[in-house]
């Protein structure tokens, strides 16, 4: 079946790490009837890559406009005006420029209507930082540009699975901060986005929404901590009397078996590893990050960079090839 859609963009994540070599893997196992992608990246360094990892993928260099062409003959890859110089394994703050334009370019592409989704390879924010990057992650940025479209975003972090879906209230924040950082305001913002996402992107036409106490137990009514009857319970009766159906706040330790996930379509967790820990374990191979709240659609594998493995042709491609097949499902 031949696409009339726009093609989705990828970006090239951090090119010392594996993305380039998931990147290739993705065209290699490209089924009959996936949606069509191109990299912007830089073609050279590409070509090096397929050659150290015996990766038979022809780089074909092209414009969006054409990405669906040239799928059929080799990976297309739009390239970057930013040099790339990258050995893997080996990252370096040279390569910031490249990296950022990458994800710059794939949204405004989105946004001119060239990709139909934005799908991204992991990136190592510390490198960022010593250039200047001033955001705590890849989310908090795609929330920044996304302001060119005079839209509100509220750029909501969603871990997806077919087996388990996680959202963290708090993320990319210390610990000892995640408690100070909840409040009813942001349960219930964070939440209207799921709920609205769910049903417009995923086709869900009530979401089932639960919500995890903060403390061990919920907080065992109040003799282990008080934010559960404070925060997270205020949070979920307004909620309810928005027509949000949720339910909580449930003991964390005993809402993610099997018997506890047939009850809800997403869990609303408290901080970062309350949530990651568990979609981790049970889909760690074919998990995606879906950015919810943003006014495109935006999907990326739920693993890092893997600097330790790079270049060995032992990455597993299995959540970038989901994340794209998510982006295109939520597209379509």
């Amino acid at each position: 079946m031949p696409h009339h859609k726009p093609p989705l963009a990828m970006t090239m994540g951090d090119p010392a790490g594996i993305g380039p070599e998931l990147s290739l893997l993705a065209w290699r196992k490209r089924r009959r009837g996936d949606a069509p992608f191109y990299l912007l990246a830089a073609p050279a360094h590409l070509s090096a890559i397929a050659r150290r990892t015996g990766i038979d993928a022809p780089i074909i260099e092209t414009e969006p406009s054409w990405a669906a062409r040239a799928i059929e003959r080799g990976l297309p890859v739009v390239p970057l005006e930013n040099p790339v110089e990258a050995e893997p394994g080996r990252p370096d703050a040279c390569n910031a420029e490249a990296i950022i334009e990458s994800i710059a370019r794939a949204v405004s592409a989105a946004r001119a209507g060239e990709a139909r989704a934005v799908v991204t390879n992991p990136i190592a924010k510390a490198m960022l930082y010593a250039a200047g990057f001033r955001f705590p992650g890849h989310t908090e940025y795609l929330g920044d540009l996304a302001k060119a479209w005079e839209e509100p975003a509220f750029p909501v972090m969603m871990i997806w699975s077919e087996t388990l879906a996680v959202v963290p209230v708090t993320i990319h924040i210390p610990l000892s901060e995640a408690p100070k950082a909840l409040s009813v305001d942001l349960i219930v913002k964070t939440a209207r986005v799921v709920d609205r996402d769910l049903r417009a992107r995923f086709g869900l036409t009530r979401p089932r929404l639960a919500l995890a106490g903060l403390n061990p137990h919920a907080g065992e009514g109040g003799a282990i901590g008080r934010e559960e009857i404070t925060i997270i319970g205020p949070a979920i009766e307004q909620l309810r009397a928005e027509g949000v159906d949720a339910v909580g706040p449930l003991p964390a330790d005993t809402m993610f078996h099997a018997k506890a996930r047939a009850r809800y379509d997403v869990a609303l967790t408290m901080y970062h590893d309350q949530g990651l820990i568990p979609v981790k374990t049970l889909a760690f191979d074919d998990g995606v990050n879906v950015t919810l709240g943003l006014p495109f659609v935006r999907t990326s594998p739920d693993h890092g960079t893997a600097f330790d493995i790079a270049g060995k042709g032992v990455a597993n491609p299995a959540s970038l090839i989901a994340a794209l097949r998510l982006a295109d499902r939520l597209t379509h």
